[in-house]
């Protein structure tokens, strides 16, 4: 079921995307192992298949979000283009795993045939992104790309990703002159590989919302606690929002509105790049944050209202994880309608949610608040 827009945005939303980009296939096994017991009849696809990117790709075609979409064939990336945030031993290593028909290069991240060559779409197709909206083509731009990139660190593959497809967009618009640029993240995991490429920057503020997980091995050494603040000249310009399981709709609006909003303010970005996971939905395999539809639209509004202050409308949105096949879609339809702005709904929840208690979620985000007010220079005083 679905409502009629009953008003035309003022803007619309360029879509990047290129079909080659589903030629990527990192295996079946027990969830994310490739790993086959031997008593299991049935090996489920990786967490990070074709199927939740096409049914992102449907929905943007045939939902009622569709007359507001403009769709932009992407192309793949350079090899010279990479080493913004990649270092040339990192690049060769990709390299030489894909000539020898693949690698696991870290667990659960699995380069196959094919996946070299999607991979290298998926980052160009996101510099197609930042570009259109660097010459002034337009104002939102969306990168629907696959494989992810926000675990990707300059020297190393981790968490389903090989290139950060983020980062290289964010080099991309500090070479093209802009000052400041901030990276909301609100995928259910730390973006610790955007965070690693800019920790020692103060012309990115790097933000991630996300599960309290903690390191999880060699490939993904940082813990993603409050403590994590960035170094050198980088420091306090990396802020860490490490939130309780089940934190839900209300909890990630208050952490937004209260933590998210004031530093945005504060640091006066020139551009602003959203990277977004589904994965913080309520029925996702990877996590357990408990957002609904209604909450990651109301994040898109906040996002909206950031924009049109802070960066005169620019916004680079870039596609990280996501794993429920259905649900991710319209999760990522609604927030996409909370970053037109959009005056009602265009689409109802097809599955009934948790009921939501905040009030632990609340005290957590008090707490990162002080701490984030005693330790990060530019806040002092917000």
């Amino acid at each position: 079921m679905h409502a009629s827009p009953t008003a035309v945005p003022m803007d619309r939303i360029d879509v990047f995307w290129h079909d080659g980009m589903l030629n990527h296939d990192a295996g079946r096994g027990v969830f994310d192992t490739g790993s086959d017991p031997g008593f299991l009849d049935v090996l489920e696809k990786h967490p990070e298949n074709a199927d939740r990117v096409k049914n992102m790709l449907s929905i943007l075609k045939r939902g009622p979000i569709s007359p507001y979409i403009s769709w932009h064939v992407g192309r793949p990336a350079l090899i010279p283009e990479l080493l913004s945030f990649h270092t040339q031993e990192y690049i060769n290593e990709l390299i030489e795993a894909d000539r020898n028909g693949g690698k696991m290069l870290s667990c659960g991240t699995f380069l196959n045939p094919g996946s070299w060559d999607a991979t290298l779409l998926a980052a160009g197709t996101t510099l197609s992104a930042m570009k259109h909206i660097l010459d002034g083509h337009g104002k939102i731009a969306y990168a629907l790309v696959r494989p992810p990139g926000h675990h990707a660190q300059p020297t190393q593959a981790d968490g389903y990703c090989f290139l950060n497809n983020a980062g290289l967009a964010v080099q991309m618009a500090l070479g093209y002159g802009y000052e400041k640029v901030v990276v909301i993240d609100i995928d259910v995991h730390y973006g610790n590989g955007t965070a690693e490429g800019f920790y020692k920057s103060n012309n990115v503020l790097t933000i991630s919302l996300h599960m309290n997980h903690g390191s999880w091995g060699p490939s993904h050494p940082q813990s993603g606690s409050v403590d994590e603040v960035g170094e050198g000249d980088g420091f306090g310009y990396n802020m860490n929002i490490p939130l309780p399981n089940g934190t839900g709709d209300r909890g990630y609006v208050y952490a937004m509105t209260d933590l998210v909003v004031p530093a945005v303010q504060k640091f006066e970005p020139d551009m602003i790049v959203l990277v977004v996971g589904q994965d913080s939905s309520a029925f996702d395999p990877n996590g357990r944050q408990c957002l609904t539809m209604e909450g990651y639209r109301e994040i898109g509004r906040i996002v909206h209202s950031l924009t049109t202050k802070q960066s005169i409308g620019r916004l680079l949105i870039v596609q990280e994880g996501g794993y429920h096949v259905t649900y991710s879609a319209y999760c990522l339809h609604a927030m996409l309608e909370g970053v037109l702005n959009l005056p009602l709904p265009l689409l109802s929840d097809p599955i009934a949610y948790y009921p939501e208690d905040e009030s632990f979620a609340v005290k957590v985000i008090e707490a990162i608040k002080r701490h984030h007010k005693d330790k990060l220079p530019f806040l002092r005083g917000a």
